[in-house]
């Protein structure tokens, strides 16, 4: 049996990205880098960011908990790809 590991990132707020992003010039592209397990950047998938959306999301017993978050949306980086046929 695999050990077990209490995996908490720290989820970025708005106020965040906004200040990391403070200094790039506004023609900038986002990378996305994708871990390929809980902290594991090692062999990251790249991705790029192509759009950005309030997505409602259900706060669980709370009446009316309904909460709308923002999340950024991201597909493979530009590139030729092989076709997968059946």
């Amino acid at each position: 049996m695999a050990d077990m590991f209490d995996h908490a990132p720290q989820v970025w707020t708005a106020a965040r990205l906004r200040a990391a992003l403070a200094d790039l010039p506004d023609e900038t592209p986002i990378h996305i880098g994708v871990a390929d397990g809980p902290g594991d950047f090692e062999g990251y998938g790249e991705y790029v960011l192509v759009d950005a959306e309030p997505v409602e999301v259900d706060s669980g017993d709370d009446p009316g908990g309904e909460q709308v978050q923002f999340t950024l949306f991201a597909d493979a980086r530009a590139g030729a790809y092989h076709l997968d046929v059946d």
